[in-house]
């Protein structure tokens, strides 16, 4: 349902200070607010990380740690990972960890934000036809999301992905992925992932001097949001389609 861009979605992910909590009860919270940026420079370190908030989650069941581990499954099931099947055992506990969160604090955006990411990324891997029984509970974490916090880049992101994968006769649209990408873009235009998510767009309407100028602003970017993110995924796959598209 997602495309790898969510990272942005996405990255997500998402910069440093976006969860709520006011003091992350484990060490590893902290720890992964700086990681979800930088693993580009260490990514092995996303493996400890994610065993040790699943470890946490035992000691310390509260909203903080639930949303960071839910958050550091859906980065290590992109990053990590090597196989479909590895990439849906850490999505499912990314969208269990953020459900408990949900649970132990519904006004917490980024827990409904990463349930929305992980079910969609569970969905992607797994093909989107054969998981479409999942799209009403993403559109619904997407709605709850920017209901809580309407200034929050990756949930357009979110939205924007999935109306781009979804088929529209399932209720994707272009037109509303567009309109998405751009009003993150309108947030935070050092978003990288809105910004390879609306190329993807244009060139699928075949605005093709358009998505090639969106391309070539993100691989000029010079200060990204998330710089793993830019980095590991969006930079490599914004040089491919511009291949793609040719001179």
């Amino acid at each position: 349902m997602l495309r790898a861009t969510l990272a942005g979605a996405v990255a997500l992910l998402l910069a440093p200070g976006l969860l709520d909590a006011a003091s992350p009860r484990s060490p590893l919270v902290a720890e992964l607010e700086i990681l979800a940026t930088r693993y580009h420079e260490n990514p092995t370190r996303l493996d400890a990380v994610r065993d040790g908030l699943t470890q946490a989650v035992r000691q310390e069941p509260d909203p903080e740690t639930w949303i960071a581990l839910a958050r550091v499954c859906f980065i290590w099931g992109d990053v990590r990972a090597t196989t479909a099947e590895q990439k849906l055992a850490a999505y499912a506990e990314g969208r269990e960890a953020a459900r408990r969160a949900v649970e132990l604090a519904p006004r917490a955006p980024l827990a409904h934000l990463f349930r929305g990411i992980n079910a969609g990324r569970w969905g992607q891997t797994k093909g989107v036809v054969r998981s479409l029984f999942l799209l009403p509970d993403v559109r619904e974490a997407i709605r709850q999301t920017l209901e809580l916090d309407p200034a929050l880049p990756a949930a357009y992101a979110l939205a924007g992905n999935v109306d781009y994968e979804v088929p529209g006769i399932f209720g994707g649209s272009l037109e509303r992925a567009e309109g998405h990408f751009r009003q993150g873009l309108g947030i935070d235009p050092h978003f990288t992932a809105l910004r390879i998510g609306l190329a993807k767009v244009l060139r699928k309407q075949g605005r093709v001097a358009e998505a090639r100028r969106e391309l070539r602003a993100l691989l000029d970017e010079t200060a990204p949001t998330n710089p793993a993110e830019w980095s590991m995924r969006d930079a490599p796959e914004a040089r491919a389609l511009l291949g793609a598209l040719g001179p």
